[in-house]
């Protein structure tokens, strides 16, 4: 797409948006961007947002793509870029987050249990009884902390805090991620709470996300491995289920998207390097 289409894009899509009066910040939880995305977006800083990213816009502000794009700019958007399909047939990757992104947080639960008292393990334990409903969106990450805080008889807890100064990227995976976005259509699938996503990419503890769907549990009220997530997932894909190769650190949640007729690959976050190099040959093309 040309700087100029890209601005009309742009334009189009910020009218959309007021003529159906929502914000920026509306339309980034209605159609499962980032801000920044979203912002880039409007003023013509992206030249080649992805078919799906304005799909999703178009639902969420009750217009058409054609509408946003004109049939001629969709079909250059359509073919700005061609991306392969695996010697499998595998079109689409999803990438969890915890355990695959990033390492697992349980450095978190320490750091809580020294500061508080408690063992890691009851700190662990109390987290995971309120985990799910702040993934599904329905407990906030403060109502969180409150129960948290309550639970272990201490004034305050800053769970995000914990999470942030513990958690690291997996190197071998954000590389793979990297490489594998210059072939094929990414996204990234978690069981997350609210914020997070955003707040890892601006502190450089996940990459740039352009062009890369989310499906962030706490924004489409449901969780791995239920199901609802998986068809949510796919037609956000726009492939084939059986096209879809998902990555995840969850053997439970592998069977779930096999069930569902995803590819399934387990990542081993203790041997990340042996698990980039499969994800790797699952891909060859």
């Amino acid at each position: 797409m040309e700087e100029g289409g890209s601005k009309a894009l742009g334009r189009a899509i910020g009218d959309a948006r007021r003529a159906r009066g929502m914000t920026q910040q509306d339309l980034c939880a209605a159609a499962d961007l980032s801000y920044s995305t979203l912002a880039k977006i409007e003023r013509g800083a992206i030249r080649t947002p992805s078919v799906f990213t304005v799909a999703a816009i178009a639902e969420a502000t009750g217009t058409s793509v054609e509408a946003l794009l004109g049939g001629k700019q969709l079909a250059q958007l359509s073919d700005e870029r061609s991306y392969k399909v695996s010697k499998s047939g595998i079109q689409f990757v999803y990438f969890d987050i915890n355990g695959v992104m990033v390492n697992f947080y349980h450095q978190a639960f320490s750091k809580i249990a020294i500061q508080t008292g408690a063992s890691p393990e009851q700190v662990e334990s109390i987290s995971w009884r309120f985990n799910d409903q702040v993934c599904r969106g329905e407990m906030s990450v403060e109502q969180f902390n409150q129960e948290l805080a309550k639970a272990l008889g201490v004034s305050q807890i800053d769970w995000q805090h914990f999470y942030m100064s513990t958690v690291q990227p997996i190197e071998e995976a954000q590389a793979c991620f990297e490489w594998a976005k210059e072939h094929y259509q990414v996204g990234l699938l978690s069981n997350i709470f609210p914020g997070f996503i955003e707040d890892m990419q601006t502190r450089g503890i996940l990459p740039k996300l352009d062009n890369v769907t989310v499906v962030d549990s706490s924004r489409v009220g449901v969780i791995k491995p239920e199901i609802k997530i998986y068809d949510i997932a796919t037609n956000r894909a726009g492939v084939p289920p059986e096209s879809i190769l998902f990555i995840d650190d969850s053997r439970t949640n592998l069977i779930a998207a096999e069930r569902f007729g995803w590819r399934g690959l387990w990542f081993d976050d203790f041997r990340p390097a042996e698990s980039a190099n499969r994800i790797r040959t699952a891909l060859e093309f």
